[in-house]
Parts: structure tokens; sequence; C-alpha cells
């Protein structure tokens, strides 16, 4: 295609159409978050919103910039390129030739066509499109065949306001539009886990804010760098996130004085969850979000994991609970923070971990414990002192931004 003209891109929504009554509220927040995605990146774009569908608009060389954000954008199935013309057989026709011809340039050797025709008035049915347009292409492009069952490439036609031709689709997240499901609060680390989880969430819908706990000078700057770009990373799918940083070296150094060491990971695991809990209640967010994985290590065994919980006072949602590691890995490669995470810098877990750890703690004694550490006023002080740093956010433009017709 052209790269010099206006490109016209079909974003096909995911299953908030399934909503029924609440599908406008679903829609209108997936479009809020299309716009804010777009809006700093792409000067003099438009979005058009229909049912079922928003179309996005924007000038042919800014496509290498458009299609990144698109694939962060949780709540859309996939999207397209597409060609848009005028509502007229011969027009429609020469539009689905020229897509065969794309399809044979990229070495598709197969293809079969796909009608969705929602104006009534157009003269052809469904069948009938994919049938004249089927002989179309397969006239003009003799190196495509038509292959219903199992085709290398498909040519889909929309008929609305005007036709749309398109092939060559890309998949979206799915999901749900970010800020449909609330917000939860993250216990981010510097491992693969809890990025992986955060992003989870966040094609789900729920709005993330995250808290990272450190321990100078056991753990390195080069760690809290490590993990505030990890939320970077996040920030760029949940659409910002606003990491705390918890300086948590007194309340370590209480675990390492008072507590049996098989126990200390999971006392400070107790000691997370309640200045979590703390800082979720303030900023009204409804549940604690974790990278944890039943039985990975030995804190996550289903007792002890019972034992944090004991202290979060909101629902845990754990999203990779079910998930070995090699699966976590991919999601991590596939959403672009393995490469961060690997970095050698141990976060204040790793490198407090006991050679020997209790492996299923009952939650009657991890209390007992964890009330003789007396955690309260160490944990209120690195409150008190925490930084709050702004991640992943897309800045606005400063003029109004155009978002076309509704």
């Amino acid at each position: 295609m052209n790269e010099t003209k206006e490109a016209v891109f079909l974003v096909k929504l995911g299953e908030l159409v399934l909503k029924g009554g609440n599908r406008e509220g679903f829609e209108q927040i997936l479009r809020r978050n299309l716009l804010t995605m777009i809006r700093s990146r792409l000067p003099g774009a438009r979005v058009v919103s229909r049912p079922g569908r928003f179309y996005v608009m924007c000038a042919g060389e800014q496509v290498a910039v458009l299609e990144p954000l698109l694939g962060k954008l949780s709540g859309i199935t996939g999207w397209a390129r597409s060609r848009s013309v005028e509502k007229n057989v011969d027009s429609l026709l020469a539009a689905c030739v020229d897509e065969g011809k794309r399809l044979a340039a990229a070495g598709v050797c197969s293809f079969k066509v796909t009608a969705r025709r929602s104006d009534k008035s157009f003269p052809l049915d469904s069948y009938q499109i994919c049938c004249a347009a089927g002989d179309a292409i397969s006239a003009a492009v003799p190196a495509l065949a038509v292959n219903v069952g199992s085709p290398g490439g498909v040519i889909s036609v929309e008929i609305r306001e005007k036709a749309y031709v398109y092939s060559l689709g890309k998949k979206g997240l799915r999901g749900l539009p970010v800020g449909s499901a609330g917000r939860g609060l993250l216990l981010l680390s510097g491992g693969i886990d809890s990025p992986v989880a955060g992003i989870l969430m966040a094609v789900r819908g729920m709005g993330l804010d995250a808290v990272y706990f450190h321990t100078p000078p056991y753990t390195s700057e080069q760690a809290l760098a490590k993990t505030l770009s990890l939320a970077e990373t996040i920030g760029s799918y949940a659409l910002g996130v606003r990491l705390y940083t918890v300086n948590f070296t007194e309340v370590q150094k209480r675990i390492k004085e008072r507590a049996p060491e098989k126990w200390s990971t999971v006392l400070l695991r107790m000691a997370m969850m309640d200045a979590a809990s703390s800082i979720a209640k303030k900023n009204r967010a409804k549940c604690l979000v974790t990278g944890e994985s039943l039985s990975q290590v030995a804190s996550q065994t289903v007792e002890n994991l019972g034992c944090g919980e004991s202290r979060a006072g909101l629902p845990v949602l754990r999203p990779l609970i079910g998930m070995d590691k090699e699966a976590i890995i991919v999601l991590a490669k596939k959403f672009g923070s393995y490469e961060t995470s690997i970095l050698p810098y141990a976060d204040c877990c790793v490198l407090f971990s006991p050679a020997h750890p209790v492996l299923r703690g009952s939650i009657r004694e991890a209390g007992e414990l964890y009330a003789g550490l007396e955690t309260e006023p160490l944990i209120a002080a690195a409150l008190g002192s925490m930084e709050i740093h702004k991640r992943g956010y897309y800045e606005p433009r400063k003029k109004p931004y155009s978002s076309g017709a509704k």
C-alpha cells in the first residue's frame, strides 16, 4: 500500500461485544484508552466508532508507530490495515484484486474470501460477494489458488457505511479494556513472574499500581533501576502505573534478629502483605496481585501462601498460580519484560533466602512468630518515607485531539 496516503485500520473489538446492556460502557472505556495511547504519538490521527468496530485513520508514515500501540491495547481481538472504497460492485472487486496481489507479494499461495454485509441495500449478499470476489482474484492473480478449507490467507470484506477490504490481519491481546475491572496493587519484584502477572491482570481490564520493597545497602541501585524499567513495561499495557518504592531494610533486620531462620522468607512475605494492604486501601485498590506460582519455590506452597495471605486484608489474585516457569517465560518474552527481568541484580527476597526454609508453615505458628516481631512501627516508618514513581503513562498532547465522528 502507498505509505504516503492516509492509512485506515479496522480494529475488531473483543469479548466486550458480548456484554449485553453493559456493552456501551465497555466500548466507551476502550475508545478512551485507544485515544489515550495514540494522542501523543500520532498527531492528526482520527478514531471513528462503529458497532463492533473502531477505525483508526493516520498518515501512512505513522503506521510503524500505530501498530505497536495496538499490540498493547487490551480489549481487541485484532486489527488490519484496510482498503476503504465506495459501495459499488466494481470498486469492491477492484479492491479485492489489489488485496489478492498483496497476498501474493507476501508469498501466500492460496486464499479464500469472507464477507459481512451490515448494509442490506448492497446488491450482492455475503455469499455472492465471496463468489464474485473469488472469481475476480483468481482471474487477476494466477499465483493464488482458492482453498476454502485451509487457506494461506483470508481476504475479508465488510459492507458498512463504506466497503472495507483487508487481509494479513494481526492478533490483539483480547481481554477487556483497562479500567473496566477495578484497580489492584501489584507486588513487583525484579524477577520474571510478577511483571507477567501484572500485565495479565491489565489485559483482564484491571488498572494497576505497584509496590517494590528494597533493602539498601543490601540491594543495589541497579536493582531499583531494573524494577523501574519493568514498571515502564507494565505501564505501557496498563496505561501507566504508580510504583511505590518502600525501604524495608529495618523490617528485614528485625526478622533476621528475632525470627527462626527457616521462617524468614514467609515472615518477610507477611510483612510485605501488611504494608501492601495499607497502600492499596489508601489508594482504593480492591485487591493485591502477585506473581506467585504454586510450589515453584518453598514460599509458594499452598500452606505458605496461606501464611502470607493471612496478613493481606484484601483479596489476593495470583494469575500465574497454575503455570510452570517455561510458560511464564514465554509470556515474559511476548510482553517484552524478559530481558530486563534476567538482569543480574537480585531483590531482597533472593538475597535473604534461608538455606533450609520452612515448607509447610501453619498460619497459627506464623501468626505467633509475626506478632513477636513487632513490625508495626517499622512498617509505618517505611511507608512514611516511601517514594512514588510514575511509569508507562501516555503523555497527553497540549492541543485538543481529533477523535473523529462517533
